[in-house]
């Protein structure tokens, strides 16, 4: 059986693609809403909540799983560390789908400021004066929040209940939140800009599928910093930027399905 991690639309595409081969598939996501995504795709196992390692681990073995793919998002570094020990633990091969990187596609410019961590993004914004738009997502609302910022701070989230309640209780004014389901496009990112009179912009380099360009050009063009926090790199092995060929990689050795 092949186990599916996904955390990105790519996910989706993935999964059609191994389809042409087989269905003795395990999906895993971290969440209700990623597995409502699925319907229309066929595997044998869903796992639609967060695992830790022995969860997971014992669901792979009972299922019994012979190959990992990793598609989980570009900063999901946690659950990407905990499915390569897995492989290595159960003797399995692990291989990684990743997004390419939107900044290693554009040219430099003053007005993109990458940050390592969120502690150094605290001390870069701390000359920024007025609002700053916050678009890493609202699992990292916390971590903003932790900076103790003199700013607003207008946060972009998905629009579903579980996260209305975990912002909410935050304590995030609904004032200071945009509830939208992304990716967005460049003039609606300008006009939030607009609208909030932002002064900067957050963001994670996601890729082109997460609207990372969008939201670097729509700051450019508004005359505004745009402060990048960066993927961390990890040493993955087998990695593939091309859905189709992952799968023709992974179905070409029956013996995984």
């Amino acid at each position: 059986m092949i186990a599916l991690i996904v955390g990105t639309s790519e996910g989706k595409v993935i999964l059609s693609h191994l389809n042409k081969y087989t269905d003795n598939i395990l999906v895993s996501t971290a969440t209700t809403y990623g597995g409502e995504l699925l319907v229309d795709y066929k595997y044998k196992i869903l796992n639609d909540k967060p695992l830790v390692y022995e969860e997971l681990k014992a669901l792979f073995m009972k299922s019994g799983v012979r190959v990992i793919v990793d598609a989980s998002h570009p900063y999901a570094v946690q659950i990407s560390g905990t499915a390569m020990k897995i492989a290595k633990d159960m003797g399995i091969e692990y291989v990684r789908y990743e997004r390419q990187s939107t900044l290693d596609t554009l040219p430099k410019n003053d007005l993109i400021i990458e940050v390592p961590t969120y502690e150094e993004l605290g001390e870069a914004l701390k000359d920024i004066d007025g609002c700053i738009l916050n678009t890493t997502g609202s699992r990292n609302i916390d971590k903003i929040l932790e900076l103790k910022l003199k700013n607003r701070i207008v946060h972009r989230v998905l629009p579903s209940l579980k996260v209305m309640e975990e912002v909410f209780a935050l304590g995030v004014r609904v004032e200071d939140l945009i509830f939208i389901k992304g990716p967005i496009g460049y003039e609606l990112n300008k006009a939030f800009i607009k609208e909030y009179d932002g002064k900067a912009l957050i963001t994670k380099d996601s890729g082109p599928q997460g609207g990372t360009y969008e939201k670097i050009k729509a700051a450019i063009d508004m005359g505004i910093k745009v402060f990048v926090v960066e993927r961390k790199t990890m040493d993955y092995g087998i990695v593939f930027n091309d859905e189709e060929k992952l799968s023709h990689y992974i179905c070409s050795n029956k013996e995984n399905y």
